[in-house]
């Protein structure tokens, strides 16, 4: 069964694209077939991290109608098992899709002849990045060891959360008036989360208020902290956690903790990606123990870890990197 694995981050720089790249390759490696789609919409670089030139037709082609199917864009990787849909930037109106526009896309995503689909997705919290987030209830989010890039992504699973109530009722409906009202408010300190609002909603339209519910209670992100370097790092895990879980009701599950790694300048300089140029260093050690985890996964999603789970469950993905064992990541 295909799934659909988009990865986000709240600011950019995080070193997502890579770690799409190397996470598709480990994935295909493991008798996975991956389809890698660019969908960062006026920025897109996903092929340069996997040694590609950009001289194929890209999803441009697609919004504009000049091809018909998002199968007729698929590029080899070189690759076994491994494809690629290229992003355009070359086509104007492209960063900015009508809500058709993305139906379209959303609709041939799921019609690709892949194990996984994974979405490498632009930076920010801006409703095409956020819609494309919302298209699998098990997206990942990257961070870096940096405040600024935990409340960045506070703030993204913030707009995810505001983003998925409002498209569940209709516009102009009282419902989506008390949802304005309430994201209008600072919510942070109020006592009530974001899933807490929206429970009481649900008593207001019993049928469409449980459909909401639903789905917002479904998001249910992976989070993985890239460039980390010491132990102390996976602290700001535990912050992202805990004002998530506090603020938004949302609780993560850590399913990666990538060590900072000099070979990757080497890697871009190359346009080599790492787990090929060097698959013993440590980023490529990590992405590997990733697409395990992932795959494994995609057979029984883990349980949401209670909040006394949550500590161990980072602790022991940052012992095993920082160890040097097998784990890696």
């Amino acid at each position: 069964m295909l799934k659909i694995l988009p990865l986000a981050s709240g600011k950019g720089g995080v070193g997502k694209s890579v770690l799409a790249a190397n996470l598709g390759i480990c994935l295909a490696r493991l008798g996975k077939t991956v389809v890698l789609v660019d969908l960062d919409l006026g920025g897109s670089n996903l092929h340069t991290c996997l040694g590609l030139r950009n001289r194929h037709p890209g999803l441009g082609s697609f919004v504009w109608k000049n091809e018909k199917s998002l199968e007729s864009l698929l590029v080899e990787t070189g690759q076994e098992r491994l494809w690629l849909i290229p992003g355009d930037n070359l086509l104007p109106g492209t960063a900015n899709l009508e809500w058709n526009a993305k139906r379209r896309i959303l609709k041939g995503l799921a019609s690709l002849p892949a194990d996984y689909v994974i979405l490498d997705l632009g930076a920010g919290s801006s409703y095409n990045v956020v819609d494309f987030y919302l298209s699998a209830p098990t997206g990942i989010l990257v961070i870096n060891p940096e405040i600024t890039s935990v409340l960045n992504a506070y703030s993204f699973l913030k707009t995810a959360a505001y983003r998925s109530l409002m498209r569940s009722f209709p516009e102009g409906s009282p419902q989506r008036a008390a949802i304005l009202e309430y994201a209008g408010t600072k919510t942070e300190g109020s006592g009530q989360s974001f899933v807490g609002f929206a429970r009481g909603l649900a008593g207001s339209l019993p049928e469409k208020g449980a459909e909401a519910l639903s789905r917002l209670e479904s998001i249910l992100p992976f989070v993985v902290m890239n460039r980390a370097r010491t132990r102390p790092d996976a602290e700001l895990g535990y912050r992202l956690r805990d004002i998530s879980l506090k603020n938004l009701g949302l609780s993560l599950t850590f399913m990666g903790f990538l060590l900072e790694d000099a070979a990757i300048s080497r890697s871009i300089a190359t346009r080599t990606p790492l787990v090929l140029l060097d698959p013993q260093a440590p980023f490529a050690r990590g992405v590997q123990a990733l697409a395990t985890r992932i795959s494994n996964a995609a057979l029984a999603l883990p349980s949401i870890p209670a909040e006394s789970e949550f500590d161990t469950q980072l602790e022991s993905l940052a012992l095993e990197a920082l160890d040097g064992g097998d784990a890696g990541g």
